[in-house]
């Protein structure tokens, strides 16, 4: 069987398989709960995966032509999986459609602003979506556990990022959140890996670390958030990540849930056929300057 026919002897529905086929298994582990868990095979994970990627494609295309503007955002503490979560969902999809906004540190000049105006300006088109690798929630988390923001300007974006949020769904945005879970243990392990591994270096900072000694603090921030901000017209849904395989699976499933879309036709591709000429010469491959073959 040649790749292509593997690839797509892959591509089955999704939704098919979850009902007829059952989880492939490899091992015992345990949850952020300390039960035991079953861990997922690698090739049953990298096969459902593609499938889910396949329907991303089509919800993508959807999203497109009936001009839906879908904004997600991810948060979550450092480490759970946000970013991994992400490049899955992204990595086979329309950057000119789907594209990510991880926002840098506030210049001087926008932290004089209204606090959500430089999201505002990230927010989606028609017939776009904006993921969020972090958001305005910012503010209720890292702002405010390490001291960023004032007490009164955490108070005021805890009650006013409710309205915020309303005003965004009235105005026809499709706005999902979702909250990566990691346990202590999990959270531990990770970073060790980022410290020990020179190609993962750059995904620990000294804030991350300063943030280790602030565990107790940032869970009482989120806890405030929910209560706040985990209202029923926007509610968050919360991914245990301990398991990264299932937490990408499990949400890039219910994603797929969220936005009602169907298969749209397709016109066949048909290439035409390459027009020769007799007045083209190639210049001499000698006169350019070539890679070196090391490989």
């Amino acid at each position: 069987m040649g790749k292509k026919d593997h690839k797509d002897k892959k591509k089955k529905d999704h939704k098919k398989k979850y009902e007829e086929e059952p989880v492939e298994v490899l091992g015992i582990d345990d949850d952020e709960d300390g039960n035991e868990v079953e861990k997922l095979s690698n090739s049953f994970y990298e096969d459902e995966l593609i499938n889910l990627q396949v329907e991303l494609v089509k919800m993508e295309e959807w999203i497109k032509v009936k001009k839906l503007k879908v904004v997600v955002i991810f948060e979550g503490r450092d480490a759970a999986g946000k970013g991994g979560a992400i490049k899955r969902i992204t990595e086979c999809l329309n950057p000119r459609i789907t594209r990510v906004a991880a926002l840098p540190v506030p210049t001087e000049r926008e932290k004089t602003q209204w606090y959500f105006q430089r999201y505002v300006a990230h927010l989606p088109a028609a017939g776009e979506m904006v993921i969020f690798d972090r958001s305005w929630y910012n503010r209720a988390g890292v702002e405010h556990v390490m001291g960023f923001c004032n007490e009164e300007e955490y108070w005021d974006f805890l009650r006013s990022c409710p309205i915020f949020e309303e005003m965004l769904i009235r105005s026809g945005i499709i706005l999902i959140k979702y909250w990566f879970s990691v346990s202590f243990k999990e959270q531990e392990r990770r970073f060790e890996d980022r410290i020990n591994d020179p190609t993962k270096n750059w995904k620990i900072s000294p804030m991350d670390v300063e943030s280790r000694s602030h565990w107790e603090d940032y869970s009482r921030a989120k806890d405030n958030m929910f209560q706040y901000t985990d209202t029923k017209q926007s509610p968050w849904y919360v991914v245990k990540s301990d398991d990264k395989k299932r937490a990408r699976l499990n949400c890039i499933h219910h994603l797929l849930s969220k936005i009602p879309y169907k298969e749209l036709p397709h016109e066949a591709i048909v290439l035409p056929p390459l027009k020769r000429g007799k007045s083209y010469v190639r210049p001499p491959m000698a006169d350019q300057t070539f890679v070196p073959s090391v490989y």
